[in-house]
């Protein structure tokens, strides 16, 4: 089942999510709905609080960029990104592993709005698997930025809080239009 998504504006969207203990059944059928939710979307990663839900869990297929290469390291050996997604990430720790780099970025809560956002190219990724499992893992590329762009929801920090004053100016005008319409949907 597709989830309505939420948008800038919405506090659910500044909440720090609570910690996945274990994989339940309601778990698993939140990662079912949200990878439906985003496919539906068209979007390449989804955060849970997107979804209204306040927990660390988010989701991730990169297959569909084909114009943005991903790198991925397993257990010291590269191995190609396609082969893990979709990924289920719960709980997820990430360590830089080099300076970072600018690159463009959009939102599923924030239809329509890119901006170039400055984040380490290369990470080490620890987490909870999909099945409850611990994993780690090395990207990078766009599977690297899609995973710290969710990461920082996970926290509730938004692309928008990371962006430069310039970049921020140019699209103030649409986050200021977006916010309005968002709060008086929610009144």
């Amino acid at each position: 089942m597709d989830l309505p998504l939420i948008y800038y504006g919405d506090p659910v969207l500044r909440a720090k999510g609570a910690t996945v203990e274990a994989v339940t059944p309601e778990i698993e059928q939140l990662i079912a709905d949200m990878l439906e939710t985003m496919k539906k979307y068209r979007g390449i990663g989804l955060a849970a609080q997107q979804v209204g839900r306040k927990i660390q869990l988010t989701v991730i297929d990169i297959r569909a960029a084909e114009n943005r290469p991903s790198t991925l390291e397993l257990e010291g050996e590269e191995a190609d990104p396609n082969s893990i997604m979709p990924i289920a990430l719960m709980n997820p720790k990430i360590t830089p592993l080099n300076d970072p780099v600018s690159g463009p970025e959009g939102c599923l809560s924030f239809p329509e709005i890119f901006g170039d956002i400055s984040r380490p190219e290369k990470i080490r990724v620890q987490a909870m698997g999909r099945e409850g499992e611990s994993m780690e893992f090395v990207c990078g590329g766009l599977l690297a930025r899609c995973v710290q762009h969710e990461t920082d929801h996970l926290h509730g920090i938004l692309f928008v809080d990371r962006m430069d004053r310039p970049t921020k100016a140019d699209i103030r005008d649409d986050l200021n239009a977006l916010q309005e319409k968002t709060k008086a949907e929610l009144d």
